[in-house]
C-alpha cells in the first residue's frame, strides 16, 4: 500500500493505493505517508486539485473500495450522481429493494469520499442527512456549495 498526503481547502487529505487503485481517502494527513511516486496516487492529487478549482468531470479513477456486495452497489450508484447534482437515500433504496436507512449506513461506510460522493445523497425533502468526513455536516455543506447543488 502506497500512501499520500495533500493539501486542500478542507485541510490535509490522505490518498491510499493498493496495486495500482485508490482503495481510501481520509481527512488529516496519513501517520507515515509513503510511495507518493504511485501514479494513481499522483492522477487523484490532480483530480482533487481540479475539483476544488471547480473544473473536475467525472472521476474516472480507478477506485477499489472494500465493502459488502450491498455497499458496493451503493458506491456504484453514487458515482453515477453527476458533478453539481444529487440524489436521496430513498432513490437508491428503490433502485436496490432495500430502506433508506441501509442506504444511509453504506454512504457512511464509504472509504473513498469526495471520489466516490457520498456528499451528493441527500434525506427526503432536501434534508442533508449525515457526513461521515472531515468535521460532518459542514464538510458535506462545503463540498455541495462547491459544486453548485441545489440544497
Amino acid at each position: 500500500m502506497h500512501t499520500l498526503n495533500i493539501d486542500s481547502p478542507l485541510g490535509k487529505l490522505s490518498l491510499y493505493e493498493r496495486e495500482g487503485a485508490i482503495i481510501a481517502l481520509r481527512f488529516g494527513p496519513a501517520p507515515a505517508a509513503a510511495g507518493d511516486g504511485a501514479p494513481v496516487l499522483r492522477q487523484a492529487a490532480r483530480f482533487l486539485e481540479r475539483y476544488f478549482a471547480g473544473r473536475a468531470g467525472p472521476c474516472e479513477l480507478p477506485l477499489d473500495p472494500g465493502g459488502t456486495r450491498f455497499q458496493k452497489q451503493v458506491w456504484r450508484l453514487m458515482r453515477e450522481i453527476p458533478y453539481s447534482e444529487t440524489a436521496t437515500y430513498a432513490d437508491f433504496a428503490g433502485r436496490l429493494k432495500s430502506v433508506p436507512r441501509a442506504v444511509g449506513q453504506a454512504c457512511g461506510a464509504n472509504p473513498i469520499p469526495i471520489l466516490i460522493p457520498c456528499h451528493r445523497v441527500l434525506g427526503s425533502s432536501g434534508r442533508l442527512g449525515g457526513f461521515s468526513g472531515g468535521k460532518g455536516l459542514p464538510t458535506k455543506l462545503d463540498l455541495l456549495r462547491r459544486e453548485g447543488a441545489l440544497l
